[in-house]
């Protein structure tokens, strides 16, 4: 797959849908965004109009889809994906992992396509393992108010391997770990925005619980690396993509305050439902198989968003 690609991106006009797509772009592919714009922001693909590689289709994923002449590949990226969102939109959650999923793959087996599936972290659950590598099948509860993102991407990667098993479709499929970076949406609940943005405008700082709970934050442009490199690659099973260096919560939010300056003060809150405990990725198959690992440091990176969010208050 060296050569110069036709690929669609659902849920493109999404945080990382956008940065995939531009970066698709300056590797030389042609690059067709498929979004509904439920939770993806037109002004995301702002640098990418006017480029003539670039096509914008506003559409449901969840309906039938038709894109005319070649198509190399299908990067199943739309959901939802922060838990106030899920929350919001519980229902669009579920079809677009179970019904958006059939959609693509069916594209991808009519036009004789690798088959990418942005998957997650969450088909772990609240592990009870940690760091949590593939082979681990998770701690998941199906029925909580976290359970309509966890089961449909769990029930997307179930599709995605029938359709390689059964059809031949070539599958690569990236658990993505917590991410951040310019382009988050501000309000979306997550910890970077919700820190960021409470702390550039003096507000306290909500910490859920005491803030012991761990994650592990990967930059967006190490994470863009990751994924390409496992397009590019025979790797059929699923993938671990995300940075193993873990921090706590109230780490995070103090480390944020530090950087911005902030005289904010840190407010504990109750923690949510079935919230994890821990999120940290093995990612030794990605440095076997992809020869891949992040580069960029929680500081430099905290940094490059905070500037981000600055801008935008």
């Amino acid at each position: 797959m060296k050569r110069k690609m036709r690929i669609l991106v659902t849920g493109g006009a999404g945080f990382l849908g956008s940065h995939l797509s531009e970066y698709l772009l300056k590797q030389g592919h042609e690059v067709a965004v498929m979004d509904n714009l439920l939770t993806g922001r037109l002004k995301n693909l702002a640098t990418l109009f006017g480029n003539p590689k670039f096509l914008f289709i506003k559409q449901d994923v969840t309906q039938f889809i038709h894109i005319p002449g070649r198509l190399d590949a299908v990067l199943h990226f739309a959901s939802p994906a922060s838990p106030i969102d899920y929350a919001n939109y519980p229902i669009p959650t579920l079809k677009v992992g179970a019904l958006g999923t059939h959609k693509a793959l069916g594209l991808a087996k009519e036009k004789k396509a690798v088959f990418m599936l942005a998957s997650t972290s969450e088909v772990y659950g609240d592990p009870k393992v940690n760091p949590q590598p593939e082979s681990y099948w998770g701690n998941v509860n199906p029925i909580g108010p976290r359970g309509v993102y966890d089961e449909a991407k769990r029930f997307a990667e179930a599709m995605a391997m029938a359709y390689h098993r059964v059809h031949k479709i070539p599958v690569r499929i990236v658990r993505i770990f917590n991410t951040y970076g310019p382009r988050m949406n501000p309000t979306d609940g997550r910890a970077v925005p919700n820190f960021a943005s409470q702390a550039l405008k003096g507000r306290p700082i909500s910490v859920y619980g005491r803030g012991a709970q761990t994650r592990s934050l990967c930059y967006v442009s190490d994470l863009i690396d990751g994924i390409y490199r496992l397009l590019m690659s025979d790797v059929q099973t699923p993938v671990n993509v995300g940075n193993p260096n873990e921090i706590s919560v109230l780490e995070l939010a103090q480390l944020i305050k530090k950087i911005a300056r902030s005289r904010s003060r840190i407010v504990f809150k109750p923690l949510p439902q079935d919230d994890p405990q821990v999120r940290r990725p093995d990612i030794s198959l990605a440095k076997k198989h992809l020869g891949w690992s992040p580069k960029v440091s929680l500081e430099d990176g905290l940094r490059r968003t905070l500037k981000y969010f600055k801008e935008g208050l």
